[in-house]
């Protein structure tokens, strides 16, 4: 049985990993995952006593979060996080007011007891929780957090007579917290806007009648009606009806796209005009919205290296910032003689300055605001540490079909021999090829695109390896390969042309030749120049097609290498050998659509899937997903992720600066504990300004 928990205002992406760790744990949880994106905590279970179940979730998490409101995802919280957050800010504005009122009085009265009153009001109304979150922790045995810094600092500085100043630490400590959150939520929101995808319901056509039901219950084979305005809720196809869908919730596109009977619709695109009646072809749980729901969702577990590294380096960083501050309070006295105040105001200035915390909620927010721009444009990352692969990316190989081209063969030239005209050539071949259900047969047949009277054609005949052979009014009709030609006795050449070629001869005479080719994308020569701009050093496709076909694409576009008429294991064995090419710390993505690119995207460095049309298989093991079948979203890809690392290391590099530069004035007496203030809350309340950066999709 699977249960699904929010946990409403959660904005700590440690705790979530605490809790989702400690649940896990829980008697009864076969497993655990915590989703910071959508603050969703999904739990497996086996045990029959849910309600002791609950509770003990609750508890857990109150355990690490006293101030999340849990509750199950199909009940109604009794505090909204909008509620909390004015409640939040209405304590911030009236602790500011108490502050000022103390300041007053502290001024106008000869007796320091009521001002000193009123100042402890201040402290307590804002870190009364800090501290007692700071006890909680001790009481678990975590102990160096930035909640133990503020308390010892802010403690320190009453016992040294500074209340003002104890005050106002806890005061901007409160505000950067408020900040944190709003852009915490900003991000999440940013992300958990995909949520809004999931159907609410679907309009099941049963015996006569439209019954609105669980988009859930409904099977493969059902029919269903979709209304205009209404989300698509599961994957099918039309049966009767034409509309335009908006897909930009799935591709980023907001150019609505025609469907009309016989097309297939994915679920949590809109029906904008038309009523729709589907056959569903997906079950819900292997729908596309489903599956993008549930990569969204899991998105956050996967971090990238800086971001463990940051994770690890604030573990480290606090005790020994600690030490040095108790150090810096205790030996200068002991060594020197007197000015102990001076030397523990210094030691406490030291800790206000030594709090991580634009570190560590800026890091996490960059990556977390890089995978929602991302998933905004029709693009999908499986974590952030692919978002930070793709930066080094060295080598990029596609797959041909459907990736670099559209996949669908089309009759591209008419080359008519023997005074044959062009349109006898291709009303000759269509005729032929009536019959035909082959792919090169259907574009013919749809290019001349007349009725053709079958009844007319007699002595039909399939030559297997050849073609076709039929008569019409008398006259034998020859439509196949170079190979039926020779057979034949028929002289005819190899035309210089990128594409299969169709050989057509009438009684014996050549009567030209049907070129038919699988289109280039038209992004496709932008996506390849615009890599190579980007210093991707090698583009290189891989395709199961003829050598001459590839060689012709490869050159078009400009590739720099092409390997031709490889089978599936054979792409696995060739991406093997070109990792071997790679740059020490290059890494390389393989680009395709098919289920025989499965095995590829799972052992390249970046398995890319182009998810409009691509297969489940695909998807399933490709690292990111592009949601249309532009190449061109890989470009796009690189972008997001090459900012979103320029804005992290941005924020890592300031903090520290900062940090350190005041340190060091904290520690030989220069800076007060005002500068200490700017240092802590100033460079957080930046850090998470410029990781919102990437949320805005200012890149």
């Amino acid at each position: 049985m699977t249960r699904e928990f929010i946990l409403d205002g959660l904005d700590c992406a440690n705790c979530a990993g605490a809790i989702e760790k400690a649940v896990g744990k829980l008697d009864g949880v076969q497993s655990a995952s915590m989703s910071f994106a959508t603050a969703t905590l999904r739990v497996e279970t086996n045990s029959k006593k849910l309600g002791a179940l609950n509770q003990a979730i609750k508890e857990t998490v109150y355990h690490y979060e006293p101030d999340v409101t849990v509750y199950e995802k199909n009940e109604k919280t009794q505090e909204s996080g909008q509620m909390q957050t004015r409640f939040k800010l209405i304590r911030l504005i009236l602790a500011a007011a108490i502050l000022a009122l103390a300041v007053i009085l502290q001024r106008l009265l000869t007796q320091e007891i009521i001002s000193l009153v009123v100042f402890l009001v201040a402290y307590a109304l804002i870190g009364g929780r800090i501290i007692i979150r700071a006890a909680r922790n001790i009481l678990r045995g975590k102990i160096f957090d930035e909640n133990f810094l503020m308390t010892i600092a802010t403690l320190g500085a009453i016992v040294l007579g500074e209340y003002a100043e104890a005050v106002v630490v806890m005061l901007f400590y409160g505000v950067g917290e408020f900040f944190q959150e709003r852009a915490v939520g900003k991000s999440k929101k940013s992300i958990a806007a995909l949520m809004n995808l999931r159907p609410d319901h679907a309009n099941l056509y049963k015996d006569g009648q439209i019954v609105k039901v669980d988009p859930e219950s409904v099977l493969i084979g059902n029919t269903i009606v979709v209304m205009p305005g209404e989300k698509i809720p599961l994957d099918g196809f039309v049966i009767e009806g034409k509309s335009m869908l908006d897909t930009s919730s799935l591709t980023g596109e907001s150019v609505p796209r025609a469907v009309n009977p016989s097309d297939t619709v994915l679920s949590g695109c809109i029906n904008v005009d038309g009523v729709l009646t589907i056959e569903v072809t997906k079950a819900y749980g292997e729908s596309t919205v489903a599956k993008i729901i549930d990569l969204v969702e899991n998105a956050a577990h996967k971090k990238a290296p800086t971001e463990q590294f940051i994770t690890k380096f604030a573990r480290y960083y606090t005790p020994v910032v600690v030490a040095l501050a108790l150090l810096i309070s205790v030996i200068p006295p002991l060594l020197f003689g007197g000015y102990w105040d001076e030397w523990v105001r210094r030691g406490l200035i030291f800790l206000v300055i030594s709090c991580p915390c634009a570190l560590v909620v800026s890091i996490p927010l960059g990556y977390f605001g890089g995978i929602g721009a991302a998933s905004k444009r029709g693009v999908l990352f499986k974590g952030s540490n692919y978002l930070e692969a793709l930066c080094n990316l060295d080598i990029a190989v596609f797959d041909k079909t459907g990736t670099l081209t559209k996949g669908v063969f089309m009759v591209t030239s008419l080359l008519p021999e023997n005074n044959f005209s062009a349109e006898e050539l291709l009303e000759t071949a269509a005729l032929a090829e009536s019959y035909s259900t082959h792919p090169i047969a259907k574009s013919i047949s749809q290019k001349y695109g007349k009725e053709i009277d079958r009844g007319k054609l007699t002595d039909y005949h399939e030559l297997a390896g050849y073609g076709v052979s039929v008569r019409y009014e008398g006259r034998r009709i020859l439509v196949g390969n170079l190979k039926l030609m020779e057979k034949m006795g028929i002289e005819a050449s190899v035309p210089n042309n990128y594409g299969a070629c169709v050989y057509i001869a009438v009684d014996d005479v050549l009567a030209g030749y049907i070129i038919v080719s699988d289109e280039i994308k038209r992004d496709s020569h932008k996506t390849i120049s615009a890599l190579k701009e980007k210093g991707v050093r090698k583009t290189i496709m891989l395709t199961g097609d003829t050598a001459g076909i590839a060689n012709t694409v490869a050159s078009e576009l400009a590739l720099d290498e092409v390997y031709a008429n490889l089978l599936p294991d054979q792409k696995v064995a060739m991406v093997e050998h070109i990792q071997t090419q790679k740059r020490p710390k290059g890494k390389l993505a393989f680009v395709g659509d098919g289920i025989n690119d499965a095995p590829v995207l799972a052992i390249a460095d970046i398995g890319v899937a182009m998810g409009g049309l691509g297969s489940d298989a695909a998807i399933e093991a490709a690292d990111v997903v592009l949601m249309t079948d532009e190449p061109y979203k890989l470009v796009e890809a690189v972008n997001i992720a090459r900012f979103t690392r320029r804005i992290v290391w941005q924020n890592i590099i300031f903090a520290l600066g900062i940090k350190g530069l005041f340190l060091i004035l904290g520690a030989i007496g220069v800076s007060s504990m005002w500068e200490a203030i700017f240092a802590d809350v100033g460079v957080s309340i930046l850090a998470i300004f410029n990781a919102m950066r990437v949320m805005r999709g200012a890149y």
